[in-house]
């Protein structure tokens, strides 16, 4: 009768595996542990969890508005970013008002639409850009809504309503 061969490498294959698959595992729990901070903390650490993240909702509110307000007298209040304050000299293309007693202030329009609210009181006049553009305004409790014309100037507020100063209160384009 012939012997046969042992065959000693499956059994050390197997403890190989289950070796290399325990250390993986290990490995893994220990990265988890550090990720979500817990488990046992390093001497001289403590744990960030009294940190709280920034807040991911999204407010709308106009960057830099108390700037422009000390600058420019401007209230900008909120908008989606595709309405913004620009200097009228630095292109061409802009919404332009006027308004009273203020410099003409221009707004470049990004994207495919955009809004913006503000308080410009004593608007009268707007200059449309290549927007379909509306401007909300304001006298007391009255609201009134025009539309602006393309590349033109448009009377608004007291222009097209002698006597009553309005307050420019949003404006909003679209392609």
């Amino acid at each position: 009768m012939k012997a046969r061969p042992t065959h000693t490498a499956q059994p050390k294959r197997n403890k190989l595996l289950t070796r290399t698959i325990a250390a993986a595992a290990a490995a893994g729990t220990l990265a988890w542990l550090a990720a979500t901070g817990t488990g046992v903390a390093s001497q001289g650490t403590a744990p960030a969890a009294t940190e709280q993240p920034g807040s991911t909702v999204e407010h709308f509110d106009y960057p830099n508005a108390e700037k422009i307000l000390a600058e420019k007298n401007i209230i900008l209040k909120r908008g989606d970013g595709h309405i913004t304050l620009v200097d009228c000299a630095s292109g061409t293309g802009f919404i332009e008002i006027r308004a009273r007693e203020k410099p003409k202030s221009c707004f470049k329009v990004t994207g495919n639409s955009g809004w913006l609210t503000m308080e410009l009181p004593s608007v009268h006049l707007i200059k449309g850009n290549d927007y379909n553009t509306k401007a909300d305004m304001t006298l007391g409790t009255e609201e009134k809504t025009f539309d602006i014309t393309k590349d033109q100037w448009t009377p608004v507020g007291e222009t097209a309503d002698p006597g009553h100063q309005y307050a420019l209160v949003e404006l909003r384009a679209t392609k």
